[in-house]
């Protein structure tokens, strides 16, 4: 158990470490090596197109029976369904998210996008944080002052602030 900043005890590790690994199968079957531009969508993308856009799949070339080690491999296309209004804007954005992909991979990993006109409904913004309130927080903190791991301490007074916080009837709402 390490309180040593910055330093995780070896049986935590952050949520996204387990998303990751259980999607990578599922999107392997649509040519994605890994979940990054799919659980990234938004930053490459950016919010605006985001909300109306998605990635399908990734298109590889096929494969040559003897290729030549020196040459480079051929890059992917990525397949994105766009609501129809949109799709010029994507279009026109196309260099860019191919240069913040393949920046984001670290290789020239896709070369082309195909846009799939259809329609999407759009995507809700994610909810804005709203600060506990400080009562809130001073009672979770209370109430957790007995756990002996500072990091887990402080994790659940945040949450312990965030639930005794939040309004009434939203609280009953919630399971």
């Amino acid at each position: 158990m390490s309180s040593v900043p910055g330093k995780r005890a070896p049986w935590s590790a952050p949520l996204a470490d387990f998303v990751a690994k259980a999607i990578d199968p599922v999107l392997a079957r649509q040519g994605f090596g890994q979940a990054d531009i799919v659980l990234h969508w938004e930053e490459i993308a950016g919010a605006r197109l985001a909300q109306w856009s998605e990635p399908l799949r990734l298109m590889w070339p096929a494969r040559a029976p003897k290729r030549d080690p020196a040459k480079p491999v051929e890059p992917a296309t990525l397949v994105v369904q766009v609501t129809g209004a949109f799709a010029l804007e994507a279009q026109h954005l196309a260099p860019l998210i191919l240069e913040r992909i393949n920046a984001r991979l670290g290789w020239r990993c896709v070369g082309r996008l195909q846009l799939k006109q259809a329609p999407m409904r759009a995507r809700r913004p994610p909810a804005e944080r709203r600060k506990p309130h400080p009562d809130a927080l001073a009672r979770a903190s209370e109430l957790s002052a007995g756990v002996g791991i500072e990091a887990l301490r402080d994790a659940l007074t945040r949450l312990g602030g965030a639930v005794l916080s939040a309004p009434e009837a939203e609280r009953r709402r919630r399971p």
